[in-house]
Parts: structure tokens; C-alpha cells; sequence
């Protein structure tokens, strides 16, 4: 292998390259993401008011 082309290295890389994005992209879009409740969430704030 070491007297392979310039040329044919790079092309190897290309499609290697592609291969990875394709499948990581494949992977990222299959993922449904989760629906969250539809509830919504109060935040309970506890105002005091300090005398010093």
C-alpha cells in the first residue's frame, strides 16, 4: 500500500470522510427527540423581607 498515488490516497480519505458523516448524520436525524410534558411548571419564589 505504501506505493499508492497521491491521488488515490486522498480519494481513500474522501471516502472515509463521507462514510463517517454519513453515518453520523444518519444516526443524529433518526433520534425522535423527546416531547416534554405539556404542563407547565411554576417556580415557587419565597420573597422575605429582612429587617435589620
Amino acid at each position: 500500500m505504501p506505493q499508492m498515488m497521491p491521488m488515490e490516497w486522498t480519494m481513500l480519505y474522501f471516502v472515509f470522510l463521507a462514510t463517517f458523516l454519513m453515518f453520523n448524520i444518519m444516526n443524529y436525524f433518526a433520534q425522535s427527540p423527546n416531547k416534554s410534558s405539556k404542563t407547565k411548571k411554576t417556580i415557587l419564589i419565597n420573597k422575605t423581607n429582612w429587617k435589620w
